[in-house]
């Protein structure tokens, strides 16, 4: 099944219209019209092979929205024209402990990506969002219960939402807990909304003056600018949990200690060069700690999504056409972006 996609054949090569193939669904698959894709940092990466190992050609994206077209004899979940959403896998064992668990994301023989993953689909690798169609398992395949309107908005909720939503649920974030989320970017701005609907105290960490009314507007509490000493030291030994969202090495110790005894720093960002090795004393004193967290499994994304459609959460967009994708890159880089850019997947024509 042939259908146009927008992809690289190189990583010195920018992103082109191409046209791929697609499997005619099996027993148990999905086949979706895509109707946006969400464009992230993680695109960027692989696509011009910053992360070992990309396959060409290479076509992004695993924040997938749009409708079913088509579904398996045995597929029984869904139908055709239920609005879907597909996100960062589309495999995994499903017989190790951590699926068997709900949590394909940490598969201990490794979940499939939903792009740059191994298939036996032509070329041998899988193809992601940045295109007209996909065919998925229907057990990656998730219900969007967002109204139409709010479709492309729901797109990164498939990866910005969820790798926020899995540390937040994971860490028992929610009324009585006092709760900082470092960076309102992508992640971060997601990280503000969803903690504030889970009932936490919500404080945005920022380097940036200019965004203290957004973080407002997001939900946070009261808003940080980390560079600024006094402030900081005002919150010492106060906070139960800290999702630090950015993606570039900085300096944890800031953020350790701010935390009461038992309190956690959690990293989804994964930075270019190591952060500094942090300050053990700082850890040993409170029994504090440094945790890391990986999007999220099925179950759980599935959550998310029925908690943002009952709360009309949504990520905040900027819509762009499928020949605008090098120029968002580009924006990416100088963090020129509120706070996510989605793929009208219409533009491909």
């Amino acid at each position: 099944m042939a259908t146009k996609a927008f992809g690289a054949y190189a990583a010195d090569k920018p992103l082109e219209a191409m046209e791929i193939e697609r499997r005619a669904p099996g027993a148990h698959d999905v086949q979706i019209d895509i109707a946006y894709c969400g464009v992230c940092h993680s695109d960027l990466h692989q696509v011009r092979s910053e992360w070992e190992g990309t396959l060409y050609p290479c076509v992004p994206g695993h924040e997938i929205v749009g409708r079913v077209s088509a579904v398996g004899e045995h597929v029984s979940k869904f139908a055709v024209g239920d609005l879907v959403g597909v996100g960062c896998m589309v495999d995994s064992c499903q017989h190790c402990a951590s699926c068997d668990e709900g949590l394909e994301q940490y598969c201990e023989n490794g979940f499939v990506g939903t792009y740059n993953g191994p298939t036996q689909d032509a070329p041998g690798h899988t193809l992601g969002g940045y295109s007209q169609q996909i065919v998925v398992s229907d057990k990656f395949v998730l219900k969007v219960g967002h109204g139409e309107e709010q479709l492309a908005a729901v797109a990164p909720l498939l990866c910005a939402g969820i790798t926020t939503w899995s540390p937040l649920r994971h860490w028992q974030v929610g009324p009585g807990k006092k709760v900082g989320i470092v960076g309102i970017g992508g992640l971060g701005h997601m990280g503000v909304k969803l903690a504030h609907a889970l009932g936490a105290h919500v404080v945005a960490f920022t380097t940036s003056e200019s965004k203290r009314a957004d973080a407002h507007a997001l939900g946070a509490d009261e808003v940080v600018v980390s560079r600024d000493a006094e402030a900081m030291a005002a919150h010492a030994n106060s906070f139960d949990f800290i999702l630090d969202t950015v993606a570039a090495s900085h300096n944890l110790d800031a953020f350790t200690t701010l935390l009461k005894r038992d309190g956690t720093l959690t990293l989804v960002g994964v930075p270019e060069h190591a952060h500094p090795s942090p300050n053990v004393a700082a850890l040993i004193f409170k029994r504090r700690s440094i945790a890391g967290s990986l999007i999220g499994g099925i179950a759980e994304t599935q959550e998310m999504l029925d908690f943002c459609a009952e709360k009309g959460i949504v990520a905040d967009i900027e819509m762009i056409r499928a020949d605008e994708i090098e120029a968002a890159y580009a924006r990416m880089l100088k963090s020129d972006v509120k706070y996510r850019f989605v793929i009208d997947i219409a533009s491909m024509g």
